[in-house]
């Protein structure tokens, strides 16, 4: 049966902007055909090495937490000043902003039940409990980071056995057997609540922290696990959308993130990436690593970062379009 989408416009709810810096004030606006009002933008230069700037309206305009380090949240009155109608409004930050020689990259979402996304800010009390959201929907994926206190990230990603336990910080495999407990009180998310451990990371007594957490809403999101066989003909993973968006990240052994996106490579193979656990530029892989289809994606590497023979791997992806939209009209490939 064609998988129906519950979101006929992706670009409702998530957005990728390029931009060329200026040295001087930016308001950005998104490339697409309807307005959207970010609430979580992610900055990263595409031709300089500088850390990741993630920043998101519960926190507020100008306080940015990194994806490569393990600092605290940092204010900068001169970085992302405002979420805008239909983007958003950048100073001149040199790290988000330079001269006209420096390109960039912001991958946009808009906070929505229907969408599957929520940010919950939660003040840490050092005892195990569970926090409130506003998803009405399981979670497939709780991304958490501290923000008045320097210490690692804590994610827990949905795969077809055990979570896995990761962080955007470093390369270190899936910690699921130390870390389900510290992190995540050995207790798997539900539709109204996720739970949260005593590892200071993620539940320091009195400390602030920010929780960003994604459901999958067919059509939109799509968030799991694939197995790899070392092939260059690498495994296809169904995602009832064309993705806009894709990050992957091995899990079975240390290896780096990697971001793909629709706008940094518009058409196959996609061979451009970003890894967020790394402050790099812009980097390619030979001979490309995976092509975005009109329904999921299809690895073209036999290397370990993407497709290792026994490795496993963990995925997050965001749609261009639906496969199939709610009039039953199908989508195309690029």
């Amino acid at each position: 049966m064609a998988a129906y989408t519950t979101i006929d416009n992706p670009e409702l709810f998530f957005q990728c902007k390029l931009y060329t810096g200026t040295g001087s004030e930016i308001a950005a606006t998104l490339d697409g055909d309807e307005n959207m009002q970010p609430d979580l933008v992610w900055i990263k230069a595409r031709t300089d090495t500088e850390s990741h700037k993630i920043y998101d309206s519960v926190r507020g305009a100008t306080k940015h937490i990194e994806s490569d380090t393990t600092d605290a949240e940092a204010t900068e009155a001169q970085g992302l000043k405002s979420f805008d109608s239909d983007g958003f409004t950048i100073g001149t930050y040199s790290s988000i902003n330079a001269s006209s020689s420096h390109t960039y990259v912001a991958w946009c979402w808009k906070e929505s039940a229907t969408a599957g996304f929520d940010i919950v800010a939660y003040t840490g009390s050092g005892s195990a409990h569970t926090i409130s959201h506003s998803l009405s929907a399981v979670p497939s994926v709780v991304i958490l980071k501290g923000r008045s206190f320097g210490d690692g990230w804590g994610q827990y990603h949905k795969t077809s056995g055990n979570p896995a336990i990761l962080a955007f910080d470093g390369d270190v495999a899936d910690r699921y057997s130390s870390k389900w407990g510290p992190f995540f009180n050995s207790t798997a998310p539900t539709s109204s609540v996720f739970s949260v451990g005593t590892d200071t990371a993620i539940n320091t007594s009195s400390g602030t922290h920010i929780a960003y957490l994604f459901a999958e809403k067919q059509g939109f999101s799509k968030f799991g696990s694939y197995k790899g066989n070392g092939n260059a003909d690498g495994p296809f993973v169904f995602t009832g959308m064309r993705p806009a968006y894709v990050v992957v990240r091995r899990t079975d052994s240390a290896e780096n993130w990697f971001v793909f996106d629709n706008k940094r490579d518009t058409f196959n193979p996609e061979d451009t990436f970003i890894r967020p656990n790394l402050t790099n530029a812009d980097a390619d892989e030979s001979g490309g690593a995976l092509d975005f289809l009109s329904n999921g994606f299809k690895i073209r590497n036999s290397g370990d970062s993407f497709n290792n023979s026994s490795g496993t791997y963990v995925f997050m992806a965001f749609a261009e379009q639906p496969f199939v939209n709610s009039n039953g009209v199908p989508g195309n490939a690029r």
